[in-house]
């Protein structure tokens, strides 16, 4: 295999632009790098921005989608939010800049999650508490006008009554689905020390009352209260079901999600696999854009991709063991 782009040391995350094929990295000092492919005939990425965008180390990085322009969301180690825009200024050249920060609390967010609906761009964030916001962009063509839309608990009964919670991380992923009759939705888990909390939840954006429902739980009676480490929400090329895949202790399960509510409004689900390998915690995964490949990494350093066979029974198909 060969090496695509030399990342800096300290780096601690990484996301890809597939649309611009830019690849924003997060350091530990609080840089904020931007690798491009500068030769077209070569395939290798070259380093061209390079931003301090906080004190503290950058945790997490995300590209906004495509269509609303050049722009990251970084989360900090001190659990900040800030949005950070690719603009010119004159005849100078392309700079990073601030464009939002989001209101601070004693709370620290764990993980935001882009998704694209009917009508505009919204950004669900996940908190240290165990509440999730949503907030909506009020304007495509400016990033710094946001509105909270929602905010709610991680939880199928809304009356559920339970002490502070103290959340170690959590995970997002929005339905990938587009189009004028899709419904906004995203699947989300925690890790913490409330097991009301932890399970993953599907949620679904109903219209006629403008208000978020949780419309299914991946999870089987006995392990509603395990840790989810990792969700990820597989692209529909054309399934009657959704698929989606969380990682917990026991394992990274597939779960199939129903298209057609019940008379409660409830979406069906069916666990079809429970997939292990990793020698500890999954920590990320991610869909292939058919929706047919998995690839998970973790605590171990490895990259597995996974795969399920014409009868629908998964296996691995490949792994990735670090170098060093």
């Amino acid at each position: 295999m060969k090496s695509l782009a030399t990342l800096d040391r300290g780096a601690t995350c990484s996301s890809w632009n597939y649309c611009g094929q830019r690849l924003a990295t997060g350091s530990t000092d609080g840089t904020l790098a931007i690798f491009d492919t500068i030769d077209p005939a070569s395939s290798s990425f070259t380093c061209t921005s390079r931003s301090r965008v906080h004190e503290a180390s950058i945790v997490k990085v995300v590209w906004i989608p495509p269509e609303y322009g050049d722009a990251v969301a970084c989360i900090c180690a001190d659990g900040t939010l800030s949005l950070w825009e690719e603009v010119v200024e004159d005849t100078a050249r392309l700079q990073w800049k601030l464009c939002k920060c989001f209101e601070r609390t004693s709370n620290q967010v764990l993980d935001i999650h882009f998704g694209v609906s009917s009508t505009s761009l919204k950004l669900v964030a996940a908190y240290s508490d165990g509440y999730v916001k949503v907030y909506e962009l009020l304007d495509p063509l400016e990033l710094k006008n946001w509105q909270l839309q929602a905010e709610f608990q991680n939880v199928i009964d809304s009356v559920s009554k339970f002490g502070k919670a103290s959340c170690l991380s959590a995970s997002i992923s929005w339905n990938p689905q587009r189009g004028e009759s899709k419904q906004s939705s995203f699947v989300l888990g925690f890790n913490s020390d409330v097991p009301q909390l932890n399970s993953s939840k599907v949620w679904e954006f109903d219209q006629d009352h403008q208000r978020w429902l949780p419309v299914a739980e991946l999870a089987l009676l006995g392990d509603k209260g395990d840790q989810v480490y990792a969700v990820a929400w597989a692209p529909n090329i054309g399934r009657p079901y959704e698929v989606i895949a969380v990682a917990t202790h026991k394992g990274i399960a597939v779960w199939h999600l129903g298209l057609n509510p019940d008379l409660d409004g409830r979406l069906s689900v069916e666990k079809v696999a429970l997939l292990s390998g990793h020698e500890g915690e999954v920590w990320q995964m991610e869909w292939d854009i058919s929706g047919m490949t998995l690839a998970s990494t973790g605590s171990d350093g490895v990259v597995r991709l996974w795969q399920s066979n014409l009868n629908g029974v998964w296996h691995e198909q490949a792994a990735f063991e670090p170098t060093t």
